[in-house]
């Protein structure tokens, strides 16, 4: 992964500006010689705002960017001026991007929609000049508001990617395959586990110019949700996916156990997956005979609908497709 250009995970620094102090000024003019206060408020320091942009994908542009500073805010001045505001600092990131608290872990925001802007951390605000504090009794204040002091710490962005159709599946399944032949994607195929080390896009081409995005997700093994493998680093990605399609190779022993493994990955994982619609594919069906496959058949797990195909000969693909749109817009 050291020479990978898909980075999801970053840790920054960030402050924002402070505001500028306010003014303590009194007028003094040729022919005013007792012109009353006329100090002038200081400006907002800027604000840390996080934007999503659909033309990010990876936070790639933050890995070496560990400190992100707004400007502070400009003090007032006489005759009623105002300071000016610092400058916001906008970082663009892809759609699908967490921002979390560093220290405690807790989630302080999510950005989904292109364009979408949220403000991680907000600039303090400016003092008032001591013009606000004139009254009846008190025509001359000689006191202004200092700024307030900008806010700071580190934050942890992770991207979870955001597809309409997500692949899950042990090491070795035939994801890749299967990403490669619907999908304009190319995705590295070797027949050893582990060849996915991040997750692959594709746009899968549908009737009438239609069409849902895939993602093919790294392998799952058991006890992914501990860590084991290169689980909890990609079983975020799973998140953002409006369903999953399970893909377990033909030759597997046990089909119900191999489904049920990664069903309860998921579970341990976070819960809420299980409520996302879900799709059986059994991959690398071009070593089953009729025979075969009526034989397996009823040790599918009956409350999921499947589909047998081959990336290869390309057996089923089309069945699959309508099958993942029916379940897409159900």
């Amino acid at each position: 992964m050291a020479d990978s250009n898909f980075i999801d995970y970053v840790k920054i620094y960030c402050r924002s500006g402070n505001g500028g102090a306010g003014s303590m000024h009194l007028r003094r003019e040729k022919y005013v010689p007792k012109g009353g206060p006329d100090g002038g408020d200081g400006g907002r320091g800027g604000h840390i705002i996080l934007r999503a942009n659909p033309q990010f994908w990876t936070l790639i542009h933050l890995k070496y960017r560990k400190h992100i500073m707004a400007e502070h805010g400009a003090s007032g001045s006489g005759q009623l001026c105002n300071g000016k505001n610092g400058e916001d600092v906008v970082i663009d990131v892809p759609l699908g991007t967490v921002a979390k608290d560093a220290e405690t872990g807790e989630v302080i925001m999510e950005l989904v929609e292109a364009g979408e802007e949220k403000i991680l951390l907000k600039g303090g605000r400016g003092g008032l000049g001591n013009n606000n504090f004139k009254t009846a009794t008190n025509q001359t204040p000689r006191y202004a508001q200092p700024g307030e002091p900008g806010s700071e710490g580190w934050f942890i962005l992770e991207l979870k990617v955001l597809a309409d159709v997500g692949l899950v599946g042990f090491p070795n399944a035939g994801k890749s395959t299967l990403l490669a032949s619907i999908t304009a994607a190319k995705p590295k195929i070797a027949n050893y586990a582990f060849t996915t080390l991040e997750p692959n896009l594709g746009i899968v081409s549908y009737y009438d110019d239609q069409s849902f995005v895939m993602a093919d997700i790294p392998g799952i093994i058991e006890g992914a949700h501990e860590g084991k493998g290169i689980g909890l680093r990609f079983l975020r990605h799973i998140e953002r996916n409006s369903i999953l399609l399970f893909m377990i190779p033909a030759d597997t022993d046990d089909f119900a156990a191999a489904y049920e493994i990664l069903l309860n990955e998921l579970r341990m994982y976070n819960p809420e997956l299980l409520v996302k619609g879900r799709v059986l594919a059994v991959s690398k069906s071009d070593m089953l005979d009729d025979e075969m496959i009526a034989s397996i058949e009823p040790t599918l797990p009956k409350d999921l609908p499947h589909v047998f195909i081959s990336s290869v000969e390309g057996r089923g693909l089309k069945e699959l497709k309508d099958l993942l749109w029916k379940t897409l817009h159900a």
